[in-house]
C-alpha cells in the first residue's frame, strides 16, 4: 500500500483505506487528574523538561520512576501510576515497559518521546455530551445544579449526564473528530517536541528521524475498517520508499507537519460528510434511542465499528451475552443499559462502561484498562490489568485486578470486593491477554481529585485540589459467588473449573461457613420428621417462595432469555 505513495503524493491522493485517525486510548484510557501533571503551556513547560530528562536519562532515553519523581516532584505512588497508564495505551507492543513485569516497572521507565506526549495530552479538554434527541424523555424531576456548587451537587452521575442540557454520550464520529481538530491545533508543537535541532536557522534547523517520528504512533493511527494498522513510516511517502538495512535520512519537521496536517483536514472532511448525511437521514442504530421491550433480545444492541470496537448499547431489562467468537474488534463499550444482565465472556484489550443503572455487567478478561463512568447501582465483575472508575454511585464492583483500582470524580457509596466468578474459557482468556492470577489489588484502591480538569466544564472554586471518595470493602458476610449459566451446548472448550484469583482468608471463611450452613439447612430437611404428604407441601411452599423472589429480583428475566436461546 506504501509502495504506491510517490514523495509527491497529497493526503487527497493517497490510497482510501490509507486513512489517518486518532488513537482513541490515549483520549480515553490515559487521562490523569494529577494537577502536577497539567501544564497552561505545554510546550513552554515540556521544552525544558524534556532536556533535563535527556540530560540524565541513560543512552537508552528511558525515564524510569525516581526521574519521574524528581522532575514533576510527584509521589512515587503517582510516578508508577504514570508508568502503568503509559502502558496501558502504548502504541508498541514490542516496547518493554509493555513487556515488564510488575516488579520491573519503575527500574524499565517509559520512553522519553512516549512520556513527553502523555503528559502533553493531559492538558486535552474532552468533548461535552451532545444534546439528547428527545430531551423531554430523560427529563428528571431531581434538584438541578446551581451556581454556586457546579456539578457537584444532589444529582446522582446518570441525573448529571441528562440534566440541565438534556445531553447524552458522544457519538464515536463526534469524538474523533473533536480529537482530530485537537491534534491539528498543537501538532507543530507535538512535532518539535519529537523532532532533533541541527546547525542552521528556522523551521529547517528541526529534523526528524524515522524513529522519532514512528512515536507519533502514540497519538495516531493509519489504516480503516477492516484494515490492518500501518505503521507510520510506511504511510508517510518520504520514509516509505528507505532501504531497511540503511538509516532513513531525517526530514525537515516542516515537511512531516505539512503531511500529516493534509491528512487530519482530509479525515475531518470526511468525517464531517458522515455526520452530516448522518444527521439528514434516518438514524443509525448506535445513535439513535431505542426502545426496549421486556422480552429477551434476539439480534440486539452489538453494534460493530471501526478499528476494532463493539458498541453494546440500549440493553433494557433483558440479559445479554457475547463470548468470544461474536466479538468482532479487541474493545467493548457497553453503554446506556438499564436493569439487565450482560456478559462479554471473551478476552479484550479495553472495556468501557457508561451511563448504566441497576445492571450486572461480566467483562472476562480485560488486557490494558477498564473504565466505568456516570453509573448507578452497578454491579461490575471484570479481571482486568487496570481499572479506573468515575462519576459513579452506589456501584459494587468484584475485581481481579493485577494494579490498583484508580477513583476519580464524584463517586458515592462505592464498594470493592475480590473476584466471584468463572467461565470454562476464563484462565485461557486470561493468558492471552497477560493478567496474572497470584496479583489481585482489589484492596487497594487510589483516590485521585474529584474534579476532572479534562473535561469541559467550568468547576466551582475550592473543589479542584479536593479528593475523590474512595470505596470500602464489602462486608465478607455479603460475598457470594456469582455463577455464570452454560448457554451452549459444545461452546468452545476450557479447563477453568473455579474462581482461578485466591480469595482472602476473610472472604473465604465467610463462603465455607455459608456453605456449611447451606448443607445443615438441607441436613435437616431431609432428617426431619415429617410425613411424605407434609415433605411434598414443604417443597411446594419453598418453589413459592423461590419464585417470588425470582420475580421480586428481576431474575425471572433470566430464566426467559436462558429459555429463548
Amino acid at each position: 500500500m506504501a509502495d504506491a505513495v510517490e514523495p509527491s503524493t497529497s493526503a487527497r491522493d493517497t490510497n482510501p483505506g490509507t486513512v489517518i485517525h486518532p488513537r482513541r486510548e490515549p483520549f480515553e484510557h490515559g487521562l490523569l487528574p494529577i494537577p502536577k501533571l497539567i501544564f497552561t503551556d505545554p510546550i513552554q513547560a515540556l521544552t525544558p523538561l524534556k532536556q533535563k530528562l535527556a540530560s540524565s536519562s541513560s543512552s537508552s532515553h528511558r525515564v524510569d520512576s525516581a526521574a519521574l519523581v524528581d522532575a514533576l516532584q510527584i509521589s512515587p505512588d503517582h510516578a508508577r501510576l504514570v508508568l502503568d497508564t503509559i502502558a496501558s495505551v502504548l502504541h508498541s507492543e514490542s516496547d518493554p515497559l509493555v513487556r515488564a513485569g510488575p516488579a520491573e516497572v519503575d527500574s524499565v521507565g517509559a520512553d522519553l518521546r512516549d512520556l513527553i506526549l502523555f503528559l502533553y495530552i493531559q492538558s486535552y479538554k474532552k468533548l461535552l455530551p451532545r444534546t439528547h434527541k428527545d430531551a423531554a424523555s430523560v427529563a428528571d424531576v431531581w434538584p438541578s445544579t446551581s451556581a454556586f456548587d457546579g456539578y457537584l451537587s444532589a444529582l446522582s452521575p446518570l441525573q448529571f449526564v441528562r440534566s440541565n442540557s438534556r445531553r447524552s454520550m458522544p457519538s464515536q464520529a463526534d469524538e474523533e473528530a473533536h480529537q482530530l481538530s485537537y491534534l491539528q491545533k498543537h501538532l507543530a508543537n507535538i512535532l518539535s517536541l519529537l523532532a532533533e535541532p541541527v546547525e542552521g536557522e528556522g523551521e529547517e534547523s528541526l529534523v526528524l528521524t524515522m524513529e522519532g517520528f514512528e512515536h507519533l504512533g502514540f497519538l495516531i493511527q493509519f489504516g480503516d475498517r477492516g484494515s490492518e494498522i500501518i505503521p507510520l513510516s510506511q504511510a508517510a511517502p518520504f520514509f516509505a520508499n528507505s532501504d531497511p538495512d540503511m538509516p532513513a535520512v531525517p526530514v525537515p519537521a516542516a515537511q512531516a507537519h505539512d503531511w500529516v496536517l493534509q491528512n487530519i483536514a482530509s479525515a475531518l472532511e470526511r468525517i464531517t460528510e458522515r455526520i452530516s448525511a448522518k444527521e439528514n437521514g434516518p438514524l443509525s442504530g448506535s445513535d439513535q434511542d431505542v426502545a426496549m421491550a421486556d422480552a429477551c433480545p434476539s439480534a440486539v444492541k452489538a453494534l460493530p465499528s471501526s478499528r476494532g470496537l463493539c458498541l453494546i448499547e440500549g440493553i433494557s431489562k433483558s440479559s445479554y451475552v457475547k463470548q468470544s467468537p461474536d466479538l468482532k474488534g479487541s474493545s467493548v463499550k457497553v453503554i446506556n443499559c438499564h436493569d439487565s444482565v450482560i456478559y462479554i465472556l471473551a478476552p479484550m484489550r479495553y472495556a468501557t462502561v457508561y451511563g448504566c443503572s441497576d445492571t450486572t455487567i461480566v467483562l472476562g478478561a480485560v488486557g490494558k484498562a477498564v473504565r466505568v463512568e456516570h453509573c448507578e447501582r452497578v454491579h461490575v465483575i471484570t479481571a482486568a490489568k487496570r481499572v479506573c472508575i468515575a462519576n459513579c454511585r452506589e456501584c459494587v464492583f468484584f475485581l481481579g485486578v493485577n494494579q490498583r483500582p484508580l477513583m476519580v470524580g464524584d463517586n458515592h457509596k462505592l464498594q470493592v470486593a475480590p473476584y466471584n466468578t468463572f467461565y470454562p474459557q476464563l484462565e485461557a482468556h486470561m493468558t492471552e491477554v497477560g493478567i496474572e492470577t497470584n496479583i489481585n489489588r482489589w484492596d487497594e484502591p487510589l483516590a485521585l481529585g474529584v474534579v476532572d480538569p479534562h473535561d469541559s466544564l467550568s468547576h466551582p472554586a475550592g473543589v479542584s485540589d479536593a479528593q475523590a471518595e474512595s470505596a470500602t470493602h464489602l462486608d465478607p458476610d455479603q460475598f457470594t459467588n456469582f455463577l455464570i449459566p452454560n448457554w451452549f451446548e459444545g461452546a468452545e472448550p476450557g479447563s477453568t473449573k473455579d474462581n482461578p484469583f485466591p480469595l482472602p482468608d476473610l472472604y473465604l471463611a465467610s463462603q465455607r461457613r455459608n456453605q456449611k450452613n447451606l448443607e445443615e439447612i438441607k441436613q435437616m430437611l431431609r432428617e426431619a420428621p415429617i410425613e411424605e404428604n407434609r415433605k411434598k407441601e414443604l417443597s411446594s411452599a419453598l418453589h413459592v417462595y423461590f419464585k417470588d423472589w425470582l420475580y421480586a429480583s428481576g431474575n425471572i428475566r433470566q430464566l426467559y432469555c436462558l429459555q429463548g436461546e
